[in-house]
C-alpha cells in the first residue's frame, strides 16, 4: 500500500531506506530529465553551480520551479505518507538538486551526508530524510547506489567531519552492501545518515537522480541551502505544498551558490560535454 505507515516506519528504523516502485510515469521522468539536463548545463557553466562530489561526478542544486513536475513529486501521496510518518505533521521541504555521476566516475568513499545528530544516536530519532528519484533505468555497470543498512544508528563522534568512517572500518560496510537498481518511475527516502556511497561508472551513459532534503522541525539543515521561489510561482502552489516549503520569495530568482560542501567527496571532477 502507497500509505502503510507501519511499514514505512519499520523500513526507515529498520533497513534505513524505503522505496515505491513504479511511483511515477516514465513520460513524466523523461520529462524531468529534460529539465536536469537543462539545469546542469546553466550549472556547469557558472562558479559555484555544480560541486564535485568525487571523479567525474556531480552535485547540483535546484529552484523548486526548475522541474516542471516538482508539485507532483512532493504533493505524491507517498512522500507525504513518509514525511508525516518518519518527521511529524509539520516537515520542512528545505532541499532540491540532483546528483550525477558521468561515465568513468570512480567508487566514492563510504560516508553519510551530514554528522548524526544527538536526536539520533542517543535518542534513536530520524530528523532527516533524503528522497531520490532515477532519471535512468539503472543498470549494474552505471555505479549504483549502495547503502549500508542499519549503519544509521552509528554514533560516527570519532569520524573526520562526524561523516567518513576509517577505512579500517570499510570491511564492514562492504559486508553490508545492498546495490540499489532503480527504474524509471521508482523513489525511495532514506536516512542520510545511514552510510552509503555511488559505486564507478562503467558504462558510457549519465546516471542523473532527483534529490529532495526533508526536516523534521528544528534540524536545521536549510541553512546549507537556499531555495527560491518567485511570488508568482509561489502563488500557484497548492496550501499543502506551500506550507512545508522552507524558501525565500523573489521577484526574480538568483543562481543558487551551493553551501552544503563535503570536502571528503569533492577531489578528481572533470569538465563533462553532456549527458548523453
Amino acid at each position: 500500500m502507497v500509505d502503510d505507515r507501519d511499514a514505512i516506519l519499520r523500513a526507515i528504523y529498520g533497513s534505513g531506506i524505503t522505496a515505491l516502485r513504479g511511483g511515477f510515469s516514465r513520460d513524466f521522468i523523461r520529462t524531468l530529465r529534460e529539465d536536469v539536463d537543462a539545469a546542469f548545463a546553466d550549472a556547469i557553466a557558472r562558479p559555484g553551480g555544480a560541486v564535485g562530489r568525487g571523479s567525474d561526478r556531480y552535485y547540483v542544486e535546484l529552484h523548486p520551479q526548475a522541474l516542471r513536475g516538482y508539485v507532483a513529486l512532493v504533493a505524491h501521496p507517498w512522500f507525504v505518507a513518509v514525511c508525516e510518518t518518519v518527521l511529524g505533521p509539520d516537515y520542512e521541504i528545505v532541499e532540491l538538486g540532483f546528483d550525477v555521476p558521468f561515465a568513468g566516475a570512480q567508487d566514492q568513499p563510504w560516508h553519510r551526508d551530514f554528522p548524526s545528530p544527538v536526536e539520533t544516536y542517543r535518542q534513536r530519532r530520524i530528523t532527516s530524510l533524503a528522497f531520490n528519484l532515477t532519471c535512468v533505468d539503472t543498470t549494474p555497470d552505471m555505479g549504483p547506489f549502495e547503502i549500508a543498512p542499519g549503519t544509521q544508528w552509528e554514533t560516527g563522534l570519532e569520524w573526520p567531519d562526524g561523516m567518513f568512517p576509517p577505512t579500517t572500518e570499510w570491511w564492514r560496510y562492504h559486508a553490508l552492501a545492498s546495490q540499489k537498481l532503480p527504474q524509471m518511475g521508482d523513489i525511495s527516502a532514506r536516512s542520510a545518515l545511514t552510510i552509503h556511497r555511488g559505486t564507478a561508472n562503467h558504462s558510457p551513459h549519465a546516471r542523473p537522480v532527483v534529490v529532495i532534503g526533508v526536516d523534521a522541525p528544528g534540524a536545521g539543515h536549510a541553512a546549507l541551502h537556499d531555495q527560491q521561489v518567485t511570488a508568482a510561482f509561489h502563488a500557484t502552489l497548492p496550501a499543502e505544498v506551500r506550507r512545508h516549503l522552507v524558501c525565500r520569495v523573489v521577484d526574480r530568482l538568483e543562481p543558487i551558490v551551493q553551501k552544503h560542501q563535503i570536502d571528503g567527496l569533492s577531489g578528481g571532477a572533470s569538465t563533462p560535454m553532456g549527458m548523453g
